[in-house]
């Protein structure tokens, strides 16, 4: 384990005894709605659209953030802490699992619980790069980009959220319906985009769209596994260029969190150019959402794969 993840879950471990002993378990903000503290943003957004003016949503990832190997300070752990609802993805941060063991066990909603998750998928040249999945079990967390997956996690939250409030049930699963429509609208244009292609791998620096493949007929070629921190070896950087010119890939993509430089050097070996396939883990762009983003990525798969207009 990496002395940087030690020391980051030992400094959890300190703040999570310090704050148990004299939190009050408050459920509600001052306001009265019901506070609601998220992992990251494809939680956050589905906190805020399903929970409405009912609710008042926090995100424990900072805007901007790369979330994997996200620490908490002792606030967070004390927001956590007198949470009326806590929503993560088991797995994915291993400092917020604790916090949720330790101080809201009773009151989290795990994302993951709600679908059947996907394996990851490890490069065998690669050995230990899958800390991430090795955490939830061999999953891999990057389900919130399916929209169909997506939308049964938003229908799960909203029976969670009714639980917690009972009082504002009726419009928990009014608003979780909306956004189930816009989903499977969202999902019926990627179907349909992504039809028929000239190509169907994507070569990624970093494999977060084992589910995004697996939902519309793609093959993923990860540069990295899901951890967008691992180095690639030489002979990985090597195996993917081999895989990227036999399929004719003419282009690579990287994430706005991380830097491009592994995305270029395959680029420049294929002769490929490279382009953003945003994973979504963050959002920091003024106006931009969930679907904003992910419509983003649709057409930059069409172009990047010769799909057919």
């Amino acid at each position: 384990m990496p002395i940087r993840r030690v020391l980051a879950l030992t400094a959890t471990a300190l703040v999570l005894g310090a704050t148990g002993a004299c939190s009050d378990k408050a459920s509600g903000s001052s306001d009265g709605r019901l506070d609601v503290v998220t992992a990251f943003y494809p939680l956050q957004f589905l906190a805020e659209r399903i929970g409405g003016d009912a609710v008042h949503v926090t995100q424990l990832t900072k805007p901007g953030a790369e979330p994997h190997d996200v620490e908490l300070s002792p606030r967070q752990v004390g927001g956590i802490d007198d949470a009326g609802l806590v929503v993560f993805l088991k797995g994915f941060q291993p400092a917020v699992d604790d916090a949720v063991e330790q101080e809201a066990k009773d009151r989290a909603f795990d994302a993951g619980s709600a679908v059947e998750l996907l394996a990851a998928e490890e490069h065998e040249d690669e050995p230990g790069e899958e800390e991430h999945a090795e955490a939830a079990g061999g999953a891999d967390p990057h389900v919130w980009l399916d929209p169909v997956r997506y939308a049964a996690i938003a229908d799960k939250l909203a029976e969670r959220l009714a639980q917690a409030d009972p009082g504002h049930a009726a419009a928990y699963a009014e608003r979780a319906e909306t956004l189930h429509r816009e989903l499977d609208k969202l999902n019926g244009e990627y179907a349909a985009a992504l039809k028929t292609c000239q190509r169907r791998e994507l070569v990624t620096s970093h494999a977060a769209f084992h589910y995004l493949a697996d939902r519309y007929g793609l093959t993923e070629i990860g540069i990295t596994g899901i951890s967008p921190e691992a180095e690639p070896s030489p002979r990985r950087l090597a195996r993917v260029a081999e895989k990227a010119k036999a399929t004719g890939t003419t282009t690579i993509f990287f994430e706005k969190l991380v830097s491009p430089k592994v995305a270029d050097t395959i680029a420049q070996e294929v002769g490929a150019r490279t382009a953003v396939l945003d994973p979504l883990e963050g959002v920091s762009e003024p106006g931009a959402d969930y679907f904003s983003v992910m419509r983003a990525n649709l057409t930059a798969l069409t172009a990047a794969l010769g799909c057919a207009a």
